[in-house]
């Protein structure tokens, strides 16, 4: 077998056990909902008057549900909420349905320290769903948020974290102006998202849609990201992370990086991208990492089946990356990016280079695929064309622009 098919094979076999565990876990758990208990915010105190801050009613709420053994079913009815900055804390008994059907809202500007708007710790079997809406009120922050205008700016909170949240699922959750970045999550394991709408300004600064760093066996499906920076950003030490189904635009695009900035990073590892909709994002499908003496891999990727919707850089891999007007620029990247396969993508660029590989001259892309790529420059003027450099790679099928390599 040779290596073109080895990659092809390699990604659908680690998603399949993801999908499996996912299958087992909800048909032993969901017939259980029907004995569950429900815990109504309500009835410890919440009011949805849009004013009150809510917090000691949801974490008592929580406590309990977290307390008992069985299936136990947090309940937000319908209505605005005002939540301060809160923590729902496990190791919990039993599984946690967290049923959000009303309207909560951050409380206004920059007045808490804290990291984090809502989060959820070292929980597993926790479902959150509900069709409600979370709502970060960054218009009346995102002026503290932009480090590069305002010197005085300070870290806002993630509207929605999960730390260490393990055999989960995230479904029907609306989250809207987040102050920072909408979803995060940090060493997770098997969390499974799906039919989540996310959406800010596309001029709204940091705000990445779903943020996922040190996880593994992430699959995000079925979801609508309309925000003012990455759609999806995958960080150090994540690895099979499967995005499918998911249409993305404004926004930055969906984002392996940045990596090769901080000293002990992990290497990124299988991530497959597949069936996704970019309409007129700044960028496509990217890798970037920083130029400094840092180690680590990227490997293993997939971006497939992929249509490109008037987009300004469709596919780019930069290991020049800097954000920021000057960077101290030690040494070329010593990120290895290898194995990374683009099949059958296609649509129209709005600038002219529709492909763009930056690789490091100490080490250079490897192993780099291309097949059935078409992209053709957006408006009536010129045709696209592709900027490599440093990069060892093969391409088969139908290309517009002509590989660079």
């Amino acid at each position: 077998m040779n290596e073109l098919s080895q990659n092809r094979q390699k990604m659908p076999l680690q998603i399949d056990f993801a999908l499996l565990f996912f299958s087992v876990f909800f048909s032993v758990y969901l017939p259980a909902v029907q004995g569950a208990r429900t815990f109504n915010v309500r009835e410890y105190g919440a009011i949805a008057d849009g004013r009150t801050d809510n917090r000691k009613a949801f974490v008592r709420a929580w406590t309990d549900a977290c307390n008992r053994n069985g299936v136990s079913i947090v309940y937000v009815p319908r209505g605005v909420y005002m939540l301060g900055a809160v923590e729902f804390s496990g190791p919990c008994k039993g599984p946690i349905i967290f049923s959000v059907n009303g309207r909560l809202k951050a409380p206004m500007g920059a007045s808490s320290d804290a990291e984090n708007w809502i989060a959820f710790q070292y929980v597993n079997n926790l479902v959150m769903k509900g069709g409600g809406t979370l709502d970060g009120q960054g218009p009346s922050a995102w002026s503290l948020n932009d480090c590069q205008t305002n010197p005085n700016c300070k870290q806002l909170p993630t509207t929605l974290k999960f730390d260490f949240v393990t055999n989960s699922r995230i479904k029907r959750i609306r989250s809207v102006n987040s102050k920072n970045t909408h979803i995060g999550f940090f060493g997770c394991n098997n969390v499974n998202v799906s039919k989540v709408s996310i959406l800010a300004p596309d001029d709204s600064p940091n705000t990445d849609g779903i943020k996922i760093g040190s996880s593994t066996h992430i699959r995000i499906s079925r979801s609508k990201i309309s925000t003012g920076d990455d759609c999806v950003a995958i960080l150090s030490g994540s690895s099979r992370i499967d995005i499918s189904n998911v249409h993305c635009g404004p926004g930055h695009g969906i984002s392996i990086g940045s990596l090769g900035k901080y000293q002990g990073e992990k290497n990124v590892d299988g991530v497959s991208v597949r069936k996704c909709l970019f309409r007129e994002t700044e960028n496509g499908v990217r890798i970037k990492t920083w130029e400094s003496p840092i180690r680590v891999t990227v490997s293993n990727i997939l971006f497939q089946d992929i249509l490109m919707d008037r987009v300004l850089n469709p596919i780019i891999i930069d290991q020049t990356y800097c954000p920021i007007s000057s960077c101290n620029q030690q040494t070329a990247s010593h990120v290895q990016i290898r194995d990374v396969t683009y099949r059958n993508i296609w649509g129209t660029s709005r600038s002219p280079v529709a492909v763009s590989m930056e690789c490091s001259k100490q080490f250079p892309c490897q192993n780099v695929v291309m097949t059935d790529v078409v992209l053709a420059k957006f408006g009536t003027r010129g045709s696209s064309k592709s900027l490599c450099s440093y990069v060892n790679g093969r391409f088969f099928g139908k290309q517009h622009p002509r590989p660079c390599f």
